[in-house]
């Protein structure tokens, strides 16, 4: 099948060339002409594991191309993917500028019927509006579905190559059928091709992303409770998660929700329910809860130095909102450091893929590190900030030997507290309380 996905951020890269692996000759279009001459060139600017090699596999087969030429491209396919950015406005909105925009375009270049598809995260109703705007452009006929996508990052190769589920909004019976043999291949172990209306299909999104935030927001919640009261949020989680209704996923404390997806799709969300006049008051209290998360952290640092860390020289292991990914839109880590900055420590950091989006962020504000082992280098203490697998298993006596002070501060709880205590460390967690003797000299 001939296939254009315009846009080549992160869901429209991923989509389209899985779509390429899959035989489809698929043409990715963008604006930014150096990012699309890397890409040519196999060079991705995004980290995602198995994207790059898929990418250099398709290019020179002819099947995945990119192109500027939005018009040759829309002429050239039966499908065409709308996958560009919907950033959240000030009033916590989707700004669907971007996607209106091509929309337009798409409407100006039609030359025979195609099936349009809103692949980007939208609120209900943009179907109707993307219609709205090519109809006024032509006279070809055309269906616009919705497809919304549910990739996590990290593992969005194989999300797309083995969905749990795909979820097509579709009005109309020859859009469905042609969406339903482009996915085929896809779906061979069974895995259901849900078909449902445009509205529902928009909505799916952002109610399922909107719940997970809900867990972890529910978790966290959960979690500072039992530090008050003494309980262990950690054996809490694993009585909670025996129970098939409640599940294993997304309840783990820690210092929240971060990324491109979950912080925006809450927003956009409330934003909904308020000019829809309903009352979206659990979605408000999981955004309010995974913003204070970060200052339950923080707090923790400060209590432990008596308010006062200037002049601390603080590691940093993990500036990414999540481990196997660069990226570090609304990662914890930001709001974090910013805040040991403006109090005066010094921070230098450590993280496997995200420098370069760090250094946009916090430019020569903090010190860059070649190794998690030589950030610790005369560090007053370590932080733990995402949970990449290198830093699970350390070598702690290298650890402690390193540090001025081996004190560490887990937000992610993922070491063994007890063990640490044993072998000298000072350890601070989130939900539960651990007895520390802390060390005088600090």
């Amino acid at each position: 099948m001939k296939i254009c996905v315009i846009g080549t951020g992160y869901v429209g890269l991923v989509a389209g060339t899985c779509l390429a692996e899959m035989g489809n000759e698929v043409i990715c279009v963008d604006k930014d002409i150096k990012k699309l001459e890397k890409l040519e060139k196999g060079i991705v600017p995004i980290y995602e594991p198995g994207l790059e090699e898929l990418i250099n596999a398709n290019v020179p087969e002819g099947r995945l191309t990119f192109t500027d030429n939005l018009k040759m491209a829309v002429e050239a396919s039966t499908v065409c993917f709308i996958a560009v950015g919907t950033p959240q406005g000030e009033d916590g909105s989707a700004d669907l500028s971007y996607v209106l925009d091509v929309a337009s375009n798409i409407g100006e270049y039609l030359n025979g019927y195609k099936v349009i598809v809103n692949k980007s995260t939208v609120p209900v109703g943009t179907a109707e509006r993307v219609t709205e705007i090519i109809k006024s452009k032509t006279n070809f006929e055309f269906d616009v579905v919705s497809n919304p996508e549910f990739l996590k990052q990290g593992a969005a190769v194989d999300d797309f190559l083995k969905p749990d589920r795909v979820v097509i909004g579709s009005n109309s019976q020859r859009a469905t059928e042609i969406m339903q043999e482009l996915y085929s291949p896809f779906l061979r172990t069974g895995n259901p091709v849900i078909i449902m209306d445009v509205k529902s299909a928009e909505m799916t999104k952002y109610a399922a992303n909107s719940f997970l935030a809900v867990k972890i927001s529910y978790a966290n919640e959960i979690a500072n409770i039992c530090e008050k009261v003494g309980a262990d949020a950690e054996m809490v989680r694993i009585g909670m998660c025996s129970d098939k209704r409640i599940g294993s996923q997304f309840l783990f404390a820690g210092l929240g929700y971060g990324g491109s997806c979950f912080p925006k799709d809450v927003k956009a969300m409330i934003n909904t329910a308020k000019i829809n006049g309903c009352n979206a008051s659990l979605l408000e209290a999981a955004d309010i809860v995974n913003k204070e998360q970060r200052a339950v952290f923080i707090n923790k640092i400060l209590s432990r130095y008596k308010g006062d860390i200037k002049g601390k020289t603080i590691a940093v292991w993990g500036l990414a909102f999540k481990p196997k990914t660069n990226d570090m839109r609304e990662a914890p880590s930001i709001t974090i450091i910013e805040e040991l900055l403006r109090r005066g420590a010094a921070v230098k950091a450590y993280d496997p893929k995200a420098f370069d989006c760090a250094e946009i962020i916090f430019k020569d504000r903090i010190e860059y590190s070649k190794s998690a082992y030589e950030a610790l280098c005369g560090a007053d203490c370590m932080l733990l900030l995402t949970e990449w697998n290198e830093f699970r298993r350390p070598n702690f006596e290298k650890v402690k030997s390193l540090l001025k002070y081996p004190v560490i501060f887990d937000g992610r709880n993922q070491y063994n507290g007890k063990r640490l205590i044993e072998k000298g460390f000072e350890y601070y967690c989130i939900g539960k309380t651990l007895k520390v003797k802390e060390i005088a000299a600090v």
